[in-house]
């Protein structure tokens, strides 16, 4: 049973959650790492830019996991005296820096493929197939697998994101093939590429857009500031309200503080206290934001503080 006074529930829940993510994360790694290094193979085999460059795009999923697997096991330090806050920030940072890779990585196959698009090679349909099929049904297999984790996490949900990205590519790399075999359309296969890239770039902004709205403490999406104030200044002890600021500490945790000007006679009555817990009961109600501090203030009192904000 939970208890209300020191969440010992919800920090166990949350734990567990967390063993289990990181099972996930370590099966679906295993499954990408396998399949690379045979993908790489078969792409120098059959001399294929679109299985390099899916090769790329896998070798940036395995860091994308691998990242994730250490930023998810960081995230679980408890709070210290140099990180008060723990190192709850470690998968926003690895979600950033995956994002930038999937970039650069995609502009380095852009700039090869359009010279294969103007010179094409011979290029093998038959391996492209093989290897395709192969990419659809561990892709899929680790697809299934991360699905059961918890995707409100930014670190799983990119994971999530980079594996689905491939699987896509995969479908669009048997095409390829196919239309090899059949036709003997060599383009096919830079172009197969270019889609690769096209869907690279779509999981990089994915991650990189949330991850940057945190780095740099940007209001949450779902939270409105104006909406937030207006239901605290409608608790009846409160006078008015600023230094109202709202940011998210790390993936679904958002985190906000305020300055509260109570009427007089709040703090002598102990009517501070339930006006305290009203307004984060107000938080956790209507925003979900469960982690508020509150200064609360006699009137008066802002004009005695300095660096308001």
């Amino acid at each position: 049973m939970t208890d209300p006074t020191t969440g010992d529930g919800h920090d166990h829940d949350h734990a567990v959650r967390a063993d289990a993510d990181r099972r996930y994360l370590g099966v679906a790694l295993g499954l990408i790492v396998a399949f690379l290094v045979f993908e790489v193979a078969a792409a120098f085999i059959g001399d294929s830019l679109s299985l390099l460059a899916d090769a790329g795009h896998m070798l940036t999923d395995v860091g994308a996991i691998a990242a994730s697997l250490i930023a998810a096991r960081l995230a679980t330090r408890p709070p210290s005296e140099t990180h008060t806050y723990g190192l709850k920030r470690a998968e926003i940072l690895a979600a950033a820096g995956n994002a930038i890779t999937l970039l650069v990585v995609s502009a380095l196959i852009v700039f090869e493929a359009v010279q294969r698009l103007i010179h094409p090679p011979a290029v093998r349909g038959g391996v492209l197939i093989v290897v395709a099929c192969v990419g659809v049904a561990v892709n899929l297999a680790a697809t299934m697998t991360l699905a059961r984790a918890n995707r409100q996490s930014l670190n799983v949900e990119g994971a999530f994101q980079h594996i689905v990205t491939d699987l896509y590519a995969f479908i669009g790399t048997l095409v390829a093939g196919i239309i090899i075999v059949t036709t003997g359309f060599r383009r096919a296969d830079p172009i197969a590429s270019l889609l690769v890239v096209a869907l690279m770039v779509r999981a990089a902004v994915t991650l990189l857009r949330p991850a940057l709205r945190i780095l740099v403490e940007a209001t949450p999406e779902d939270v409105e500031i104006a909406e937030v104030r207006r239901h605290i200044l409608e608790v009846a002890e409160v006078v008015s309200v600023h230094d109202l600021h709202a940011w998210t500490l790390s993936s679904g945790l958002p985190v906000l503080s305020a300055h509260v000007v109570l009427s007089d006679g709040c703090s002598s009555t102990g009517e501070a206290a339930r006006v305290l817990d009203r307004l984060q009961a107000c938080l956790a109600g209507h925003f979900d934001v469960e982690h508020s501090t509150f200064q609360l203030e006699p009137i008066g009192h802002q004009e005695h503080e300095s660096g308001l904000h």
